[in-house]
């Protein structure tokens, strides 16, 4: 019952996959799995990633499910978010629903189509991650951009400690200003005192500030002799 099964299905699978089966022997054989993943802009020239499926027939297949291994072709290009060594595991996991389900039927077919998907999701899913990151990076430095361009923003608190520095600045402002005023109003009033003492006699004596006695009989020269003789008193 088992081998014929695995021989009809070694002819299907000859014919689904002309160009990608390969055998290795009369009960194994590998099948080359080409996954279709968004490009994640490192090399717009890369080849799409490929995988492959090491399928070995045990006597009781399919009654139990077969041995399967996941190697990369040599020398195929190797995608950033999938390192098949490191992947394996993982990947032959997510085949182990499909086997339990299947047993007792053909299902290599049903296993290549749930491993590429699987394959495809892990990349996917690692590549919008990587973008989330990046992205989250990007808004992060454009935030920091913007807080320098723009400034802090202006909280209830920001203004009130704002408005509090400013009134004080305008009050000193204000106290520089009088102290700057009365300085300068006591500056001309003693000027003015000072003027009063370069008086000349005849300005003394027009203001009547020169002094009385002997002088205002004084007549001719000796009265401007006593002008001259005139002493301002404080």
């Amino acid at each position: 019952m088992g081998l014929e099964e695995q021989k009809e299905e070694r002819e299907v699978l000859d014919s689904i996959f002309p160009d990608e089966i390969t055998d290795v022997s009369d009960t194994s054989y590998r099948i080359s799995i080409t996954l279709e993943v968004p490009n994640d802009g490192s090399d717009e020239d890369a080849e799409p990633p490929v995988i492959l499926l090491n399928v070995v027939y045990p006597e009781a297949y399919p009654d139990v499910g077969p041995y399967l291994d996941i190697t990369s072709p040599p020398n195929a290009y190797k995608h950033p978010e999938l390192d098949v060594s490191e992947d394996k595991a993982e990947l032959l996991q997510a085949l182990a629903p499909t086997i339990e389900d299947s047993l007792g039927m053909a299902m290599v077919f049903t296993l290549v189509t749930t491993l590429k998907e699987s394959a495809e999701n892990m990349i996917t899913e690692r590549l919008q991650k990587a973008e989330a990151i990046r992205d989250q990076v990007l808004r992060k430095k454009e935030e920091e951009e913007n807080r320098r361009f723009h400034g802090s923003l202006v909280t209830k608190e920001r203004f009130l400690e704002w408005r509090e520095n400013f009134k004080k600045e305008m009050q000193e402002k204000e106290r520089r200003q009088k102290e700057e005023e009365e300085a300068e109003d006591k500056k001309k009033k003693t000027g003015a005192r000072s003027d009063e003492k370069k008086l000349t006699g005849k300005q003394l004596w027009e203001r009547g500030l020169v002094g009385k006695g002997d002088e205002d009989d004084a007549e001719g020269e000796d009265a401007v002799e006593a002008v001259e003789k005139l002493q301002i008193k404080e």
